[in-house]
C-alpha cells in the first residue's frame, strides 16, 4: 500500500526515535552536518528565487526542494530529532534515556550548525568574489533578513522575545508535520507530496527554523549585516531552538503518539 494508516505511520516515527538514539556519534554528526548544508542551500535557493522574480512566495514555493533531498538521503535536522526522540523514550525503548536523548541533540546541532555555516562561508565567498567586493543583490538581502529578524524584535523587549519564541513553536508543527508525513507514504512522490505541503506553509508564513537561521544570520554577519552575534543569538537562535523544542514535541509528537499509540479507553455503551 502507498499509504501507512496512522497507527502504523507513528510507530514508525517511535521506530526512528530510538534508532537516532542508538546511532554512533560519527554518523549523527555527519548526517546532522550534510542535512545543516543542504538546508542552507535550499535558503539560499529561495532568496536567489525571491529577488529574481520579486514575489516571496515563489522562493516559499522552491525552498521544500532542500527539506526534500536531505530526508529522502536519511539525513537528520534538529527540529526532527526533537519531535521523534522523546516518544522512544515514552515507549520505553532500551537503551533510550534523557541523558542519550540530550546527547543527540548536542550532536546533531553542532552537525546542523557546522553544515550550515560550510555553506555560509561559501556562500558569502560567492556573492563577494572572495571577500573583496561589496555582496551582490542577493547577498544583500540575506543581510537585511539578519537585521530585521533580530534588531526587529529586540525592539518589543520580552514581547518581541516571545513572538519569536512562538514563530518557532509555529515553524516546527509544520516542519515536523513534514517529517511525519513522509512515514505516511511508501513511494517518493507521495513522500515529496507531503512534506512540500507543511514546509512551503512555514517559508510563506516566515516562521522562525533554527537550523536555516544557522545559515542566514551568519551570512548575514559576514556580508556586513548591521547586527552582531549575541544579537543573533539571543533576539533569535535561543528563543527558534525552544520555540522548535516545545511546538515540534506538543503540536506533533505527542499529540500523534498519545492518540494512536497510546490511545484512551474506549467508551462503553452498554
Amino acid at each position: 500500500m502507498a499509504y501507512l494508516a496512522p497507527s502504523e505511520f507513528v510507530t514508525k516515527m517511535v521506530d526512528a526515535g530510538e534508532s537516532k538514539i542508538c546511532m554512533a556519534p560519527r554518523d549523527v554528526l555527519i548526517r546532522a552536518f550534510m542535512a545543516g548544508a543542504i538546508l542552507a542551500l535550499a535558503a539560499v535557493f529561495a532568496v536567489t528565487a525571491t529577488v529574481m522574480t520579486g514575489q516571496p512566495l515563489v522562493g516559499a514555493i522552491l525552498f521544500p526542494i532542500g527539506f526534500c533531498m536531505l530526508y529522502l538521503l536519511g539525513f537528520d535536522l534538529l527540529t526532527g530529532v526533537f519531535v521523534l526522540t522523546p516518544l522512544a523514550w515514552l515507549d520505553k525503548r532500551p537503551g533510550v534515556t534523557i541523558k542519550a536523548i540530550l546527547k543527540n541533540w548536542g550532536l546533531v546541532f553542532i552537525g546542523n550548525f557546522a553544515g550550515a555555516l560550510t555553506v555560509a562561508f561559501m556562500m558569502a565567498f560567492v556573492f563577494t568574489y572572495g571577500f573583496s567586493t561589496e555582496p551582490n543583490e542577493i547577498g544583500q538581502k540575506i543581510g537585511h533578513i539578519g537585521e530585521a529578524r533580530t534588531l526587529g524584535y529586540a525592539q518589543y523587549g520580552l514581547a518581541g522575545w516571545l513572538t519569536i519564541f512562538m514563530r518557532g513553536m509555529l515553524c516546527n508543527w509544520m516542519v515536523s508535520t513534514g517529517v511525519v508525513g513522509a512515514m505516511i507514504s511508501t513511494t517518493v512522490s507521495g513522500k515529496v507530496i507531503a512534506m512540500w505541503m507543511p514546509i512551503m506553509l512555514f517559508f510563506a508564513m516566515t516562521f522562525e527554523h533554527s537550523v536555516v537561521n544557522m545559515f542566514l544570520f551568519p551570512s548575514g554577519l559576514m556580508m556586513g549585516g548591521e547586527f552582531s552575534i549575541m544579537d543573533y543569538l539571543i533576539w533569535n537562535e535561543i528563543p527558534v531552538v525552544l520555540g522548535n523544542l516545545v511546538g515540534g514535541l506538543a503540536f506533533t509528537g505527542l499529540t500523534l503518539y498519545t492518540t494512536h499509540v497510546r490511545t484512551a479507553p474506549k467508551r462503553s455503551f452498554s
